[in-house]
């Protein structure tokens, strides 16, 4: 496990350095008026978090062979993704937290308005990014296309819709799956699959990798869950109990700790098996482990 979190540091500080340059790009071509919208989108864009999206992007990417410049920088994009995602769940209008990743939330400092924005901006440099990657033009538009689905209405959005629905309602337990898939799933696949596509993978390949996906974001949200449970605002960056203040139903509530540890376990020996087709698949499978125990 060392191993691995000397990987993930080092490949996260390449991947931090790449995002500061883009803002300063960003800043720098952009006028002087526009320079609270950008503090926003850098605000929470310098947050930190793990980078395990483009982390995977770039080691799907590596472990077939592909080219390791287009998955970071399809990476970076996701990453975008995933950060507008963050700004706008933190609003008072969706989960209302005043922390995100060890501060204040974006609207905390910037005002819910300029936080929408904010957000907007981040998912529109995304596909601004996606339309520039140095791919093949077949793949080039399998990855706008599959970043457009796992990030809107048939994935990500969706997934934070049925999650708003369903507060204070009691759900059943395929009902919660059904919300993380798309919710939390959709785009970890993003960022698996996205990776394969900048290289040639094979077709058993990509429904490998699709399956992988998808328990590994299952993995992550049922750890999310235990930690919103068990874990402090000191090591996870954010309050805990928000899940239980919104009345919602987690993995926790519907299967209690215990029962959620034992499906954590049992999901990463499935997401395991779908990676034994590949070669040199030792980070993917570590990353599972690293998972299933992190502590934030």
């Amino acid at each position: 496990m060392k191993e691995l979190n000397e990987i993930i540091k080092t490949e996260k500080e390449k991947i931090d350095k790449k995002i500061t340059k883009k803002i300063d790009e960003i800043r720098k071509d952009s006028d002087a008026s526009l320079n609270t919208l950008i503090d926003s989108m850098e605000y929470s864009l310098k947050a930190g978090g793990k980078r395990i999206r483009p982390i995977l992007t770039v080691k799907v990417t590596e472990m077939l062979k592909g080219e390791l410049k287009t998955a970071y920088d399809l990476g970076i994009a996701l990453e975008f993704i995933h950060t507008y995602s963050l700004i706008h769940d933190d609003l008072p209008a969706m989960d209302n937290d005043d922390y995100r990743r060890g501060q204040l939330s974006n609207h905390k400092v910037f005002g819910d308005g300029m936080a929408i924005l904010a957000g907007d901006a981040l998912l529109t440099l995304a596909f601004e990014k996606l339309s520039e990657l140095n791919l093949s033009a077949d793949n080039k538009v399998k990855v706008i296309n599959l970043a457009s689905k796992m990030a809107g209405y048939k994935g990500m959005v969706g997934g934070q819709s049925l999650d708003l629905k369903f507060e204070d309602v009691q759900v059943d337990f395929d009902t919660l799956n059904k919300t993380h898939h798309l919710k939390t799933a959709a785009l970890f696949k993003a960022a698996i699959l996205g990776g394969a596509y900048c290289a040639d993978p094979a077709k058993e390949e990509v429904k490998a990798l699709s399956s992988y996906a998808t328990k590994l974001g299952l993995l992550f949200q049922i750890t999310d869950d235990i930690l919103d449970k068990t874990g402090n605002l000191e090591t996870l960056g954010k309050e805990v109990g928000s899940d239980e203040k919104s009345n919602k139903s987690t993995y926790v509530t519907l299967l209690g700790i215990d029962d959620a540890q034992e499906k954590a376990k049992e999901t990463a020996e499935a997401a395991k098996e779908e990676l034994e087709i590949f070669e040199n698949n030792q980070f993917l499978t570590k990353l599972i482990d690293f998972i299933l125990f992190r502590e934030s």
